[in-house]
Formats: structure tokens, C-alpha cells, sequence
């Protein structure tokens, strides 16, 4: 996999890396390979997506051929009467480029955000870079990647991690997520591990839905957890210390079901986008995230809980000129119509850090 840094994605200045698929393929062929294979799986039709991808039905066929003399299989299928289709060979691949893209994301944001303050002077003028340590999101991950002007270094943490890094001053704001579910005693109780009285602030960002991730179309009929270790199904879990692998936890737990019973629980990701991955290659049955993971890798979902992803800094820095510009970035249109945009979100109101201990009490 090589990366190569390129001046024509929007907004201008960034870094696209790009699969090495051997000397057959360019860097080029490689990219056009993956994005006839994306708009096949999304149109249905070999001509459709040939036009989706800026080439000619022609060359699209001589690439698919190129791809099965040099890996000795097809990525696709022709079949009379269903057209050309994605083989099992063409979804894996697509399926490691999305995983791949999710890991390698944390690594370049904050080199493109860099990038970008070099080919756009004006930034030196704007408030000083902001350390966040994060729980994965998908929304939040878009948007620094590829919002301008956000003075933000986004590391992802599990959010109890994240809580800690801030404690310890590894960084100015973490990020984490509280479930709608959990009474203010819990909430209470579990925010104060790591956040002294009086001395943290919680701006809340944004309302998510959590559930199941299945197959697509749910073909097992998967309701619950229950469900998941009565028919044996391999689940993908999330890493110890995550926000969401606790959820998983106390839903088991709810079920009166122990986790070492279901094949794959030991199996841990670090992100909603390679639990969906993880499910799209075949590797699980299925996992627990976001709905909008599941919508990104057109994956069944199952609504099973909602929670507030929330940012927590330390009081005096409440008021700064970074986090009143940050605040500003995260109530402006941008953010606010990329939500819309994605499956299972929910802009939370509010211009003003608030105690920690309020935003607990619900």
C-alpha cells in the first residue's frame, strides 16, 4: 500500500493512499478497479457503474479480466437473467478497503488537517490545536477529515480511556458516550471515576442509535443478544474500555448471558467501521455498533438503544478562544447537515459547556 499526497480532493490538501495490486495494475487501475467494484455492488448493472466510474464499458470489462488472469479468480459473476454481480473474491476486497480506510483514518487526519494550514496561510491566525482523545464516531471522523479550519489533532480512544488521557493531561478535551438508559446515579457514579466536582465541563453533541448488525436483510432473524447465543452466531465485539463494549456487556448481562459462551466475543475491534467491515467480509455474523455503520456497509441493523456522545473539558478551559471556536464548528451547518445526512443521528442543542454533574443528572 503506498500513500501519496494529492491537491485535487475537496477541500484541497490531504493524503490518499492507494493499493499496490502488483505490476498489472497501476496506482491508477488499482483505484479505478475498487471504485467499478463499489458502483457494481451500489447500481446492480456492469454498464451503470462503468459510467459511475468515469469509463467506458470496454475498459471496464478489460479490467475485470485483467484482475481474474493476475489473481487466478473473478471479482465478479455473471449470471443469466441476474446480470453482472460482486463474487465472493470482489466483496472481500471491497470489504478490506473499507476496513483499511477506517484504521488509516485516525493516522491521516491529522496530518491533511497540517496539509492544509501550510496551503492555506490564514490558518496561523486561527486558535491553537486542540488535543482530543476519542471515542470512535463516524460523523465526528468525516468531519474532521475533511472539514477545513478545525483545529483539532483526533486521537480514538475508547472512551474510558479517552476520560483518563484527560485526567492525566495526555490531552484538552476527551470524547465519550452516555446511554439514554443509564439513571442519573449511574451516569453519576461512572463519570466520576475519573472528573472531579466543579473542575470538568461536558458539552453534549450529538444523540445516536446502537444495535445489532447483521447480514443484510437480517436473514437469521436476529432480534437480541439472546438470539445471538442461542443460535451460536459468531459476534464481533468491541475492545475492553469502550463505551459501546460496555453496553454490550450490561446487555448480556440484562439477558442473564455470559459473554464467554458466545463464539467470537474475545474478538475485538477498535472502531464501528471494523465491527461493519468484520460483518461485510464474512468474517462474523454479527456485531454491535451505530446504525451508521451498518447504512455505510449496507448492513442489516436491529435499533437496540440510544446514546449522547458528549465532549469533556477541563472548566477553565470553557471559555478559550479554541473551544469557543470548536463550538461554533460543531453548531454550524456543516456538522449540523452532515448528522441529517447519516443514518441514526440526532444534533443535541446547547452552545455552553455544562458541569459534568448536570449533564448526569440527564
Amino acid at each position: 500500500m503506498s500513500e501519496i499526497a494529492t491537491s485535487s480532493v475537496k477541500p484541497p490538501g490531504g493524503i490518499r493512499w492507494s493499493w499496490d495490486f502488483g505490476p498489472a495494475f497501476s496506482p491508477a487501475d488499482s483505484a479505478c478497479l475498487l471504485d467499478l467494484l463499489r458502483a457494481l455492488r451500489d447500481l446492480g448493472t456492469l454498464g451503470k457503474a462503468a459510467a459511475a466510474s468515469g469509463i467506458s464499458y470496454r475498459n471496464a470489462w478489460g479490467l475485470l479480466r485483467r484482475c481474474e488472469e493476475t489473481f487466478g479468480t473473478s471479482p465478479v459473476l455473471k449470471e443469466r437473467g441476474r446480470g453482472t454481480q460482486l463474487s465472493a473474491f470482489g466483496e472481500k476486497l471491497l470489504a478490506l478497503d473499507l476496513a483499511a480506510r477506517a484504521t488509516l483514518a485516525e493516522t491521516h487526519a491529522p496530518w491533511a488537517q497540517r496539509l492544509q494550514e501550510v496551503l492555506f496561510p490564514e490558518q496561523a491566525s486561527a486558535p491553537e490545536r486542540l488535543r482530543l482523545a476519542a471515542s470512535h464516531d463516524l460523523a465526528l471522523a468525516d468531519w474532521i477529515e475533511h472539514g477545513r479550519r478545525i483545529s483539532v489533532d483526533l486521537f480514538w480512544r475508547g472512551s474510558e480511556e479517552a476520560l483518563a488521557a484527560l485526567v492525566r493531561g495526555d490531552c484538552e478535551i476527551a470524547g465519550f458516550h452516555l446511554p439514554d438508559a443509564w439513571p442519573a446515579e449511574q451516569a453519576t457514579a461512572w463519570l466520576g471515576r475519573w472528573l472531579k466536582p466543579r473542575q470538568y465541563v461536558c458539552l453534549p453533541v450529538m444523540r445516536r442509535q446502537h444495535g445489532l448488525l447483521t447480514a443484510p436483510g437480517n436473514p437469521l432473524g436476529i432480534a437480541s443478544l439472546a438470539d445471538v447465543a442461542r443460535l451460536g452466531l459468531r459476534l464481533v465485539n468491541r475492545q475492553r474500555g469502550s463505551g459501546t463494549r460496555s453496553m454490550i456487556d450490561q446487555l448480556l448481562a440484562a439477558n442473564r448471558l455470559d459473554g464467554r459462551d458466545i463464539p467470537g466475543y474475545a474478538h475485538e475491534e477498535f472502531t464501528h467501521d471494523a465491527v461493519a467491515a468484520t460483518i461485510a467480509g464474512g468474517h462474523a455474523d454479527v456485531g454491535f455498533g451505530i446504525e451508521a455503520a451498518a447504512a455505510r456497509y449496507d448492513l442489516g441493523f436491529v435499533p437496540l438503544l440510544r446514546d449522547r456522545y458528549c465532549l469533556a473539558l477541563p472548566a477553565g478551559l470553557a471559555h478559550s478562544a479554541a473551544v469557543a471556536h470548536l463550538i461554533r464548528r460543531f453548531r454550524g451547518n456543516t456538522f449540523r447537515e452532515r448528522l441529517r445526512a447519516m443514518a441514526g443521528y440526532e444534533m443535541l442543542d446547547g452552545d455552553e459547556p455544562l458541569p459534568w454533574e448536570r449533564l448526569a443528572g440527564g
